[in-house]
């Protein structure tokens, strides 16, 4: 973070994405799942958009944009519970017509360092096409300003196939959301390595 600060990023304030993983509550085991219930499903919740939570069905391809009490119902009626949950925090940064989220993804009860994440958006266009490259560059310009501070790391850039859950080009939240995804899969992924 100190890295964005001394080539003149403004911290504009804190982030937090909570990643969970869902199961489906099994009444009778000798029945199996109802047809209908899917194996895995992954929920986001975002400080930024207080109001929504957002599902990933990764087997089904989709990205389901729901309102925050939509967690709070699948528990009540006993559909899913919460097997564990990524918390994802640090602090938001304008550098020119870039925003940087920094920050780190931590295990929730355990406090362990699973990764440090470093989202970047480039904020006058939101088409993914038209971004791709300047983010690519401003990617492998960020790994210079690392190794040229004697920092350790490497970045792994993560971005999904989002024509695979039909996501148009323009960006949003259910993009955004399908990225933590991968993240959580990854970080849990490397955990197990």
């Amino acid at each position: 973070m100190k890295s964005i600060e001394s080539i003149n990023g403004v911290r504009t304030g804190r982030w937090q994405v909570t990643a969970s993983n869902h199961r489906p509550i099994q009444r009778d085991q000798s029945m199996g799942l109802p047809q209908d219930c899917a194996r895995e499903l992954l929920g986001l919740t975002f400080s930024e958009v207080p109001s929504k939570h957002y599902f990933i069905l990764r087997g089904e391809h989709m990205v389901v944009e729901a309102h925050a009490n939509m967690q709070n119902i699948m528990e009540k009626l006993q559909l899913y519970r919460n097997r564990l949950n990524i918390f994802f925090e640090g602090f938001q940064y304008q550098l020119g017509d870039f925003q940087l989220k920094a920050g780190r993804a931590v295990l929730a009860h355990s406090e362990n360092l699973r990764g440090i994440v470093l989202e970047v958006e480039y904020v006058p266009v939101s088409s993914l096409e038209q971004t791709r490259l300047l983010l690519q560059e401003f990617v492998e310009m960020w790994q210079e300003v690392v190794t040229a501070q004697n920092m350790a790391g490497r970045f792994t850039p993560l971005e999904p196939n989002y024509s695979d859950y039909n996501l148009p080009d323009q960006y949003s939240w259910q993009h955004t959301a399908l990225q933590y995804v991968n993240l959580m899969v990854y970080f849990l992924h490397a955990q197990r390595n």
